[in-house]
């Protein structure tokens, strides 16, 4: 029997037709007689047949499609195989418009459509011997300081490294996806031949034509190749060089690797890559096969063009086969040109900062964002020489050519001004790393306001011999170069010069972006992180008031220096009153911020003088330093005194009150009134009725600074500052009068001194000599001064009883102490006496008389620098020292004088020993040598 369906019914209706006419089904014709049964069941055969070749049908389309869907990344012939017997869906496009009028039949082969690079020239060679050894020492160093400090590895060195990405294991092979930007060269087939054959396959390769005029033989030479993996994007617009970035942030692989259509990679390329992305040194970098080191410093102190011939300090590009520099080592570049490989996430980095301009330097600006924000690297990895396939540019002609033609003047400036402002925003080059700057200060100002008020401090610093300072602005709308410079009173080409001394950060124009302050805390920080690392400045130096957040940043940056720079920030009006800061040494300036000063005031009943007091201290400088202020009343303290303390208003640290219950007396209310939490806490005592000079801070922390924190400089036996000049010699039963200023008239009549008596009147004493007093006091106190084994030899002190002075007195002269005196026209001071009634002063059983005019001096009320020996503090070996009663005595003669003596606790060689001390616990330990 013949089956036949009427042309005018579907295939649906004659299916249908069909079942119901073999299968029994219900009919309406009138005429319908049962058919014989053996009809019935060859009808049956033939329905079962027709149902199986459907079935299978089925199961074919299913797999095809299966086969041949994108989301299937394999490179079986199967899909090709199939696809020749499947009818694509006829949609012209103007590209199959163009190969339809060139009459080729059928699918596009891609031998059809490739179109091959002319390499018609030979790879440059010098024969500059000057430039050759130029290039090739300046490599050697650049390898042998790497090798000793980062450490460069060998191809098989880098490959036997542990990685995460293997990709023996499916669970480990990476997913890359390759972008391949391409304009004019005819390079395409090339790439996706190599890259079809790599011993790592690809996950994508996304071909870019943007703004192409070979548009569409690009196109075709994609579609040629017939594989779901190459995808083809184009525009109309030229996105320029950074649009394939752009691109790479849309994959969803784990690697991206962007190619230059100048690079043609050996088939091992990208199985070498993601090997060394996977391993734990390098997988925070971004990885290449040609990079630059950019500029070294000139011996003028200025940057020469990147492109500067026959220079050594114009840097290097690499590898350079022209003057037969080769990489057999991993190499840290400072940007990295022609491809880049590197984890998807790295990508975004790019797009932190608005670039400098969108028309070249993606290349340089990529290195600079991940270095500024991500700490990551840019390395060109080493080769094998006898295996082109290792090679990330099999045919080195084409992207030497693109490197070297680049003469035009403008881009080169261009790209001068980029990599100038991104080593003035904090890019570590490799220049800076090998050679780390050291400055004294750099500042910071947020606006011209600001610059202007640190004016004269930048100016002290600059023009003292041997300082550096360096001036960091914002930049933009908040503090430009120009007007920054034009407030320094500095030339305006200052800020066009490739040479250090200010920098514009540029960040203002962020704000002008945004309105939250993360993206300006974020780029101040990177920024100065960055010019710390390179410059290490001993301090970084703002006004006190500047932002909140651009402060935090600053801190934050100041902390991350390894070298320990100190962040200070001034009140605008202490700037001019801390010029004494370019005389210190910048290995005690980072010691700026660890000295804490406590003031603490013993008081009872003079509320006037205690009111006196409080003035002169709340107009001091404190430089924005925390000062606690302590009071220490005993406990016959008198209303007026305590609403005096109780309202008085400190604004420069925490106010503590302290009230005995049980009257102590003088001895306990100055010898308890302060005791050291650290070994950089340093207490100031003071009795209410003394008053101080404006200057008195800033004197004690210039000594301290000068004499103790300063590592180069050893002074052991310094114990305490003294704010006052003495006009008697107070241990001397005459007690004649003294000046210090005619006793050292051939010394310099205003260089301070070394003493061994300690003031009572005024001064600061050092955590550690406090606590081996306090021991000391212990051990030898007694209630009848008699008693009192220490007898020093025609001293009035040996009669004193109710005095803690006389204690400390005894330890000072046996151990070889000494305080630091200060010495001024008319013995002006830090700090006087007004000599007011109390515990000492007209006392009923002191018989002394005392004359108001030898203990009541001027305090100092101007710089006291106008003074010192040529304007500064002399050098601690400079010192002269005195002994208790006046007499010109060296530092070891002191220490003798008191072995001598043989009085203290432990018994020592009276000739060449003195106590020691454990400095942490103020206990006498043992005899030491002097």
């Amino acid at each position: 029997m013949r089956l036949s369906r009427s042309p005018s019914l579907r295939s649906g209706e004659y299916l249908e037709g069909m079942l119901s006419n073999y299968m029994g089904g219900v009919t309406n014709n009138n005429n319908y007689k049962p058919r014989p049964a053996q009809k019935a069941t060859s009808s049956a055969r033939l329905v079962t047949i027709l149902t199986c070749l459907q079935f299978a049908f089925a199961i074919y389309a299913t797999s095809l499609l299966y086969f041949m869907s994108p989301s299937i990344d394999l490179r079986t012939r199967l899909a090709q195989q199939w696809k020749q017997f499947t009818i694509t869906p006829h949609l012209i496009t103007h590209y199959q418009e163009e190969y339809s009028e060139k009459n080729i039949p059928g699918p596009i082969n891609s031998s059809l459509v490739c179109e091959q690079e002319k390499i018609d020239f030979e790879q440059k060679k010098s024969n500059d011997a000057v430039m050759i050894k130029l290039k090739t020492d300046l490599y050697r160093e650049i390898l042998d300081f790497q090798s000793k400090t980062f450490g460069t590895e060998t191809l098989p060195e880098l490959m036997a490294m542990e990685s995460k990405w293997d990709s023996r294991v499916a669970a480990t092979t990476p997913k890359v996806t390759v972008i391949l930007n391409h304009f004019k060269r005819k390079t395409l087939c090339a790439q996706i031949e190599t890259l079809l054959h790599q011993t790592l396959p690809f996950h994508h390769i996304w071909v870019l034509s943007f703004g192409s005029p070979n548009e569409r033989n690009l196109k075709s030479i994609v579609e040629s190749y017939n594989d779901s993996r190459i995808s083809f994007i184009s525009s109309t617009y030229d996105f320029k060089y950074y649009g394939r970035f752009q691109v790479a942030l849309q994959t969803e692989a784990d690697l991206v690797y962007i190619l230059d259509d100048d690079m043609i990679p050996g088939t091992k390329m990208l199985q070498t890559l993601a090997h060394v992305a996977g391993t734990e040194k390098y997988e925070n970098s971004v990885l290449g096969s040609i990079g630059r080191i950019l500029p070294f410093r000139q011996k003028d102190f200025t940057f020469p063009s990147y492109r500067k011939f026959r220079s050594k300090e114009a840097g290097l590009y690499l590898p350079d086969p022209a003057y037969g520099i080769t990489i057999d080592r991993v190499v840290r570049v400072d940007f990295l040109s022609s491809s880049w490989f590197l984890s998807a996430e790295l990508v975004k980095t790019l797009f932190i900062e608005t670039p400098f301009t969108f028309m070249t330097g993606e290349d340089l600006h990529l290195s600079y964002q991940l270095q500024k924000y991500r700490d990551a690297g840019s390395f060109v990895l080493p080769v094998d020489p006898t295996d082109k396939e290792t090679w990330g540019d099999s045919e080195h002609r084409l992207a030497y050519v693109s490197e070297t033609t680049v003469i035009f003047k403008d881009i080169v400036q261009v790209r001068d001004d980029q990599w100038w402002r991104a080593l003035s925003n904090g890019y570590i080059t490799q220049w800076a790393a090998m050679y780390p700057q050291k400055i004294d200060a750099l500042f910071y100002a947020h606006s011209v306001e600001e610059i202007t008020a640190l004016a004269p401090l930048i100016e002290k610093i600059r023009t003292t011999p041997g300082k550096k300072a360096y001036v960091v602005v914002s930049g933009g709308k908040f503090c430009p170069c120009e007007d920054a410079v034009r407030a320094l009173k500095w030339p305006k080409a200052v800020c066009r010069e490739r040479r250090f001394k200010i920098f514009d950060l540029g960040i203002g124009l962020l704000s002008e972006m945004s309105k939250s302050e993360v993206p300006i805390l974020q780029a101040v920080y990177a920024s100065m992180k960055g010019l710390i690392k390179i410059h290490n400045p001993s301090i970084v130096v703002a006004v006190s008031d500047i932002d909140g957040h651009v402060k935090k940043a600053l801190r934050m940056a100041s902390e991350t220096n390894s070298n320990a720079s100190a962040l200070v920030l001034l009140p605008r009006a202490s700037v001019p009153k801390a010029l004494w800061m370019a005389d210190l040494r910048p290995t005690a300036l980072p010691n700026w911020n660890k000295m804490r000063l406590s003031v603490s005031i013993i008081t009872q009943n003079r509320a006037s003088s205690l009111t006196r007091l409080l003035k002169s201290l709340s107009d001091a400088y404190y430089l924005g330093d925390e000062v606690p202020i302590i009071f220490n009343m005993d406990s016959k303290v008198d209303e007026a005194t305590l609403k005096l303390v109780n309202s008085f208003e400190w604004p420069h640290g925490p106010k503590v009150l302290r009230r005995r219950i049980i009257q102590g007396g003088l001895i306990r209310a100055v010898s308890e009134s302060w005791y050291p939490s650290t070994d950089d806490d340093f207490g100031l005592l003071l009795e209410d009725d003394i008053e101080v000079s404006p200057y008195y801070y800033l004197w004690v922390k210039y000594v301290l600074l000068a004499y103790h924190y300063d590592p180069q400089v050893s002074l052991p036996e310094l114990s305490s500052i003294s704010l006052y000049t003495p006009r008697l010699v107070e241990v001397v039963k005459e007690r004649p009068k003294w000046n210090a200023t005619e006793f050292f008239q051939r010394v310099h009549p205003n260089t301070p001194y070394l003493h061994q008596l300690p003031c009572s009147w005024g001064a600061v004493f050092f955590p550690k000599h406090w606590r081996e007093f306090y021991v000391y006091m212990n051990m030898r106190f007694t209630e009848d001064a008699k008693q009192n084994p220490v007898q020093i030899p025609k001293s009035r002190t040996n009669g004193w009883q109710a005095s803690w002075k006389k204690f400390l007195i005894d330890m000072m002269y046996l151990r070889g102490y000494v305080s630091l005196y200060p010495n001024f026209p008319d013995q002006a001071s830090f700090s006087t006496n007004h000599m007011e009634p109390g515990a000492h002063i007209s006392a009923k059983d002191n018989v002394v008389k005392h004359d108001k005019t030898d203990f009541e001096v001027p305090l100092l009320k101007r710089d006291f620098r106008d003074f010192l020996p040529n304007g500064k503090l002399p050098p601690a070996s400079k010192l002269p020292s005195l002994n208790l009663f006046n007499q010109a005595l060296s530092l070891k003669g002191l220490k003798s004088a008191g072995a001598k003596l043989g009085q203290d606790v432990l018994p020592c060689n009276n000739a060449t020993e003195i106590v020691a001390v454990d400095h942490e616990t103020g206990l006498p330990s043992h005899c030491a040598a002097f």
